[in-house]
């Protein structure tokens, strides 16, 4: 193969999918945006069908073979750092990290080094190979855990599509104050920006839907350990949600109350990304991976008295 490309994903059409148009596979069956695809017809090799370019209006027959093929990429403008990195997993349209909390996932304006795109592109330079740092999701900057990086813009629209098809399995641990009413429940609550503090978010009725599931595993008056599963992802959602339950994060800055915050010894809030799972977009087998609990929040549940399991 053209060393120009990134490896072919490949899709073989079935009996009942006989007479359909090449687009109509690559929109329907492998899930191409269409922006993906307008792009992929400009590219020489891009879409092919039995190994010869074709226009996408041609039909296809049972057996045939439907091939994408991107051209490699690179992020230019992405400072290589050697940043330590625990990686969980690897292949060529994955990369799944676990984040250490106090980096930033992406360089922002005056922050452009000392970020984990700066540690994975020089992780994949010194690999010698070359692709453009594109993270599936975020996290915030002191959270800690899994992270999903693709390696090519299919595989991160193919996931992205999961997550608003709310098929993405996310759970979180988090230390919040006090005990919670009950042992598990739904939090229903919509987020908006708050308008005189663009980094602050609040829970108010004309904002965008924002649901989080929640069950305790410990609790004793002061604290509970807590699992979260989010079916949306809005920005803060879990600190915010757990704030507004009257239960903030412990060490959260922003959401909870500092001067409580500093007699925990925990210098960012208590919030940890244990798992992510998903269908992975080109082998089709389902994946979950799991970040284990850092030793920060591990000391804070020793001072709590909480036992912790692995």
């Amino acid at each position: 193969m053209n060393s120009r490309y990134y490896p072919p994903i490949v899709y073989q059409i079935s009996e009942q999918e006989e007479g359909w148009s090449v687009k109509a596979i690559l929109h329907h069956k492998m899930n191409l945006s269409r922006k993906l695809v307008s792009r992929l017809k400009y590219t020489e090799q891009g879409i092919t069908l039995n190994g010869r370019r074709v226009w996408t209006n041609t039909k296809v027959t049972a057996g045939d073979t439907v091939e994408i093929r991107m051209v490699k990429e690179q992020s230019d403008d992405i400072l290589p750092q050697p940043i330590p990195l625990d990686i969980l997993y690897e292949d060529d349209s994955l990369l799944m990290v676990n984040k250490q909390a106090g980096i930033i996932v992406h360089p922002t304006l005056g922050h452009y080094k000392d970020t984990l795109a700066n540690g994975v592109v020089h992780y994949w330079q010194q690999k010698g190979e070359s692709y453009r740092f594109r993270p599936v999701h975020r996290l915030d900057q002191d959270t800690s855990g899994v992270i999903c990086i693709a390696k090519n813009p299919y595989v991160q629209q193919a996931i992205q599509e999961q997550m608003h098809a709310f098929t993405v399995h996310k759970q979180y641990l988090a230390v919040v104050r006090g005990r919670l009413p009950r042992p598990h429940g739904t939090i229903d609550a919509p987020i908006e920006r708050d308008p005189e503090n663009p980094h602050y978010r609040m829970v108010i009725a004309e904002g965008a839907r924002a649901v989080t599931r929640y069950k305790v595993h410990q609790a004793s008056e002061e604290a509970s350990l807590v699992q979260l599963q989010l079916e949306t992802g809005r920005t803060h959602q879990i600190r915010v949600h757990m704030a507004h339950l009257g239960h903030p994060l412990i060490g959260d800055p922003l959401y909870g109350d500092p001067d409580l915050n500093l007699r925990y010894e925990i210098d960012r809030q208590a919030l940890h990304a244990a798992e992510l799972g998903f269908e992975h977009p080109v082998t089709k087998e389902p994946l979950l991976f799991q970040a284990p609990l850092p030793a920060d929040m591990r000391e804070l549940l020793d001072r709590l008295s909480f036992t912790i399991s692995d």
